[in-house]
């Protein structure tokens, strides 16, 4: 097979049909882009859970009086409801911090934000930060030690809080592949509809290599490499918007969340990792579905 000439056909095709090449080309790049993102998502939300299984506590807060009087946990109260918790087989460490200490937590949580003006030590409670070894009864059995005991205030577990950073990501992830989705029916039209006008536009000088034995893979490749060079764009600039989008808004939004630690960061070495795929896809994309209309539709 000549590549030479192979090579020819297909740029005479894309310079042919340069208004729909360009226009399947963005599509495919946006709903590729979609995809990457969808899957930046997913990476970040595995990376989140692996931040906070080492971290996420129950915290056992204390009533206002206790709170006020007992700055390091020696105070009767105090002692006997560490001692309980400690007890717990599911319970790994107990951690007592005071006003201040939890006062100086909020202001580094809330470094530069009008939220820091606001509240003074006395007006947060001091807490039991309980680490645990089982998270699945760990919780529970806290509930159950320290609900309604003196000197609680209330019982806060870390994962229900986790839990709605995970739905709200979960929701990031589920809308943008719903939308990679509809783009990518857009995208499958377009190649289809590319392909056969290219296929028309030829029709004459394929008809002649039929004639003098040109076999059906040798007239249909030109027509796969069409599309399957489309795809292969697409998922390039795909990648470079995901960079660009790094880099002007993900690290702009995510910025305060990402220094107060509640979130990793997005790196490049993600957008590298999800590179490869979005090539594989849209080259697999394009190529199905260019060898589907050729058979269904186009007879060369």
């Amino acid at each position: 097979m000549r590549t030479d000439f192979v090579a020819r056909e297909v740029f005479t095709g894309l310079r042919r049909n340069v208004t729909m090449t360009i226009a399947m080309v963005l599509t495919t790049a946006i709903s590729l882009g979609l995809v990457g993102t969808g899957l930046l998502a997913v990476r970040t939300i595995d990376r989140t859970e692996q931040l906070y299984s080492d971290r996420v506590e129950v915290q056992v807060a204390l009533t206002s009086d206790v709170s006020a009087a007992d700055t390091d946990c020696s105070q009767a109260v105090c002692t006997a409801l560490r001692s309980k918790l400690e007890a717990l087989t599911q319970v790994e460490a107990v951690r007592y911090e005071n006003q201040q200490q939890a006062y100086e937590r909020y202001l580094q949580l809330f470094k530069g934000q009008a939220l820091a003006d606001l509240v003074r030590p006395q007006s947060l409670p001091s807490t039991l930060r309980v680490r645990l070894n089982d998270q699945e009864t760990g919780a529970q059995a806290v509930r159950q030690a320290t609900t309604g005991q003196v000197g609680v205030r209330n019982v806060i577990d870390q994962r229900e809080v986790v839990a709605r950073l995970f739905d709200f990501l979960g929701g990031v992830r589920d809308v943008t592949f719903g939308l990679a989705v509809v783009q990518a029916i857009a995208a499958l039209l377009l190649i289809s509809n590319t392909v056969q006008v290219s296929a028309f536009t030829r029709r004459t000088e394929v008809g002649v290599m039929r004639l003098v034995g040109a076999t059906r893979w040798y007239t249909q490749l030109p027509f796969l490499i069409e599309a399957v060079v489309t795809g292969v764009v697409g998922a390039l600039i795909a990648v470079g918007g995901l960079v660009i989008g790094k880099f002007l808004f993900i690290d702009q939004l995510l910025s305060g969340i990402v220094s107060n630690g509640v979130v990793p960061p997005v790196e490049v070495a993600d957008i590298i990792w999800v590179s490869p795929i979005l090539v594989m896809i849209g080259a697999a994309i394009a190529s199905v579905t260019g060898y589907a209309t050729l058979r269904l539709y186009v007879r060369l």
